[in-house]
């Protein structure tokens, strides 16, 4: 792996190409399609952030790697949110973000990114996440 010759980014380089790898062997891509998992990455991560509030956007924001935070953060605009959405919304939103086709459904892509990232969301941010979340949006997450 590319060093980035500082230890702080080191480190948030190497978490997130472990993120973006664990999506990778779930759908059994091979590392070349690394930009197909940084896309699914991406499209759950902001439609997760557009439909929580400030608070708990950031609140879940403050748990992951910091280059993570940065796509989470990229193009936020917290004054149009929380955009209300429903599971088909928010599915739907996932989507257009997400081109690509994939074994199974949109909802599983939901559930494979965000079972990569639970080395660093605390099943608390998660409980908090859910409540903040009509039912049928918050059945599907993890």
């Amino acid at each position: 792996m590319a060093s980035a010759g500082y230890g702080v980014f080191d480190t948030t380089l190497s978490k997130t190409n472990r993120v973006l790898k664990e999506i990778e062997d779930t759908y059994g891509w091979p590392r070349e399609r690394r930009q197909q998992s940084y896309d699914a990455l991406r499209a759950v991560l902001h439609a997760m952030r557009d439909r929580l509030t400030v608070f708990e956007a950031s609140d879940l924001a403050a748990q992951l790697p910091m280059l993570i935070r940065g796509i989470y953060y990229e193009g936020w605009n917290p004054a149009k949110v929380p955009v209300r959405m429903h599971l088909e919304d928010f599915l739907n939103r996932v989507r257009q973000e997400f081109p690509y086709r994939v074994e199974g459904d949109t909802e599983e892509l939901v559930r494979v990114v965000l079972d990569s990232l639970s080395d660093y969301i605390t099943e608390g941010e998660l409980e908090d996440i859910k409540s903040n979340m009509p039912k049928d949006l918050a059945a599907i997450l993890p």
